[in-house]
């Protein structure tokens, strides 16, 4: 890593886990496997900025902690890249437990519970496929009932469609760095 850590892949330490490089890499990272709108790629760092904004906005009443692995969902693709579902599934169980692993690490680095309790889980990943969604139609060339398909169309109040559209332009890496670190650094501050 960037921080000059190295990460032993099969059993990764929390000591080794440093957010910025998580933030670097997140924000190098493109969603959609870059197929999307901008001169920029959206990044999987933008992405957890904005499932944060929405999981804040479903659950205005969450605390940091929780906030905090809103922000963190997909940080073990610092060190793996963003793969779709599909492809995930069909690596099969190995591929999940080294990811979880990972993920863990990651948790116990940042006072995360390693086991999220399932209604944080399910709150997070409502915030993550509206995201899919919201990208899918917003930079990826989604016709909305294309998209609507695979995702459900989602049903936002105002504040939270205020939140979602915050983060959905794609901007530079450095950028999206710079956001995702400031974010982590007012979540776990507090």
């Amino acid at each position: 890593m960037l921080s000059g850590r190295r990460l032993d892949l099969i059993d990764p330490s929390p000591l080794d886990v440093e957010i910025e490089d998580i933030a670097h890499g997140l924000a190098r990272v493109a969603r959609w496997n870059g197929q999307t709108t901008g001169d920029h790629a959206y990044s999987v760092a933008q992405h957890s900025l904005l499932v944060t904004d929405l999981a804040q906005a479903f659950a205005p009443d969450w605390d940091q902690t929780k906030l905090l692995a809103a922000l963190l969902h997909d940080a073990p693709e610092y060190v793996i890249g963003d793969m779709i579902s599909p492809f995930k599934a069909a690596l099969g169980v190995d591929y999940k437990d080294f990811e979880g692993r990972l993920e863990a690490a990651i948790h116990v680095r940042f006072g995360i519970p390693v086991q999220t309790p399932k209604h944080v889980e399910r709150t997070i990943k409502r915030a993550d496929i509206v995201s899919a969604y919201l990208e899918a139609v917003e930079l990826a060339g989604f016709e909305p009932d294309e998209a609507s398909k695979i995702f459900g169309r989602p049903r936002l109040t105002p504040a939270q469609s205020r939140a979602a559209r915050r983060w959905i332009k794609p901007m530079p890496a450095s950028d999206a760095q710079a956001a995702y670190l400031k974010r982590f650094a007012t979540l776990a501050a507090k």
